[in-house]
Formats: structure tokens, C-alpha cells, sequence
């Protein structure tokens, strides 16, 4: 089965414009020296392996449709897609330069064979895949989102859900509600705000957002994550 890259209309508006340079698109020549890796984060192999495992973890089978959201260039995917019966991963970015690298990365790996379909969306409305999703997971996308992106991304999560699925997502921990003092994590040293990214947030705000958007948030909290960012989950309330 071969991978599918479907990107939308070149004239797309990008959310994160004026919030952060991920609507950035890299060149053919940054893509070419890897530069996509370090431009989500870097930590390639590290967080790439700790979402991998972390979903075996929590039950991920080879026969599960799995979404995940603000997959980049597959610094997971890679792993999921060598682990998921062809057909089953699906990841979604708004950065069209991210997801051709992602093509690239699975061309390297011999993976692209594998049936993995990528699709490039700014407005969280994941019914484009046409499935109902097992397992869907969010790693270091809430960190880079204002609360109205957020609800939206959790109003498509509860669309595309199955009745048992279960949608995990990372975020920086607040100790309180409305924390609109800056913090430093530990370990990773990264320094978070309230209102710019990257942003922290405190669970309540996120079983807020999840409540109105017909979900309920279970927190997992520390999950080993190299820059602190803790995990909730979200499942059918």
C-alpha cells in the first residue's frame, strides 16, 4: 500500500501565524539536511522511541486506527507505522514542509509501502480521514496552542473517536488555574506562559475545555517526558 500525502490549497491561512514560526515552510535544500528535525524540537530518537512505547504501554494494538495530531515529519510516526498493520496510521500537520519531509523520512526507512496517509489541515476537522479512531495522540501540539485552538482540536477529537477510543495529548503543567506568572520546567529548563507560547496550563482548564467539547479528562501526569511536559487523556464522557 502505498503512503498518501494530501496537502490543501497553497493559499491556506495557518493558525499559528502571529503565535509562534511553526507555519514556517522549510526549502527542498533544508529538507534535504535535516533540518526538520531539529526544527520540531530536536530530541529525535528520544521522543520519537517515548511515544512509541508509551502507547504499547497503554494497549496500542497492530490491528488499531491510529490519528496523530501535529505528526510533523514522523518523529513518531515512523515508529507507528512500522508497528501498525499498513493502513492503520494516519497523521495530521498544518505544515505541508514538515509532512513532505515525513515522506522523505519514510522513503529512508523503507516504510513507504506501509499505507500511511498524511494529510495537511490548519482547522482540526478530522472527518477528512473518513474513520473512527482507537487511539489518537497529541505530542507537544496543547504546548503551542492558545485554549480556542484547543476546544476546536477536542470538538474534531470527539468527531472521529471511537466509542472506546481514547485521545492522549502532552501539555506543561500549571500549579493553579489562571498561572499568569512564567515557568520554568524541570528537567529541560524550558519557561512557559498563560498567553504565549510556549504556553502551560493546568488540568482543570484543560477538563474545561474537554467537558464543553462533550469529552472527559483523566490526568496521567509524568510519562518520562525529557522536557517535562506532563500527559491527559481524553475519552466519550
Amino acid at each position: 500500500m502505498e503512503t498518501r500525502l494530501l496537502l490543501q490549497d497553497d493559499r491556506l491561512s495557518h493558525a499559528m501565524d502571529g503565535i509562534n514560526q511553526y507555519a514556517k515552510e522549510l526549502d527542498d535544500d533544508e529538507l534535504g539536511q535535516g533540518v526538520h528535525r531539529h526544527f520540531v524540537g530536536d530530541l529525535w530518537d528520544e521522543v520519537g522511541d517515548l511515544q512509541y512505547r508509551f502507547l504499547r504501554e497503554c494497549g496500542l494494538r497492530p490491528d488499531m486506527n491510529l490519528l496523530d495530531v501535529g505528526c510533523g515529519c514522523l518523529r513518531g510516526g515512523l515508529h507507528f507505522i512500522r508497528y501498525l498493520e499498513p493502513g492503520r496510521y494516519h497523521g495530521v500537520d498544518i505544515n505541508a514542509s514538515l509532512l513532505r519531509a515525513g515522506m522523505l523520512e519514510l522513503r529512508h526507512a523503507a516504510l513507504d509501502e506501509r499505507g500511511a496517509t498524511l494529510l495537511q489541515r490548519a482547522d482540526f476537522d478530522f472527518q477528512a480521514f473518513e474513520k473512527k479512531f482507537e487511539v489518537v495522540i497529541a505530542v507537544s501540539v496543547f504546548t503551542h496552542l492558545f485554549f480556542n485552538h484547543i476546544a476546536r482540536c477536542l470538538h474534531g477529537i470527539k468527531q472521529v473517536l471511537a466509542d472506546s477510543g481514547v485521545f492522549y495529548a502532552t501539555f506543561f503543567n500549571a500549579p493553579t488555574r489562571l498561572h499568569l506568572e512564567p515557568l520554568t520546567h524541570d528537567p529541560g529548563g524550558i519557561t512557559t506562559s498563560y498567553d504565549s507560547d510556549p504556553f502551560h496550563c493546568h488540568p482543570e482548564e484543560l477538563a474545561t475545555l474537554a467537558y464543553w467539547a462533550g469529552l472527559r479528562a483523566d490526568v496521567i501526569g509524568e510519562w518520562s517526558h525529557p522536557r517535562a511536559q506532563q500527559m491527559i487523556a481524553f475519552r466519550h464522557a
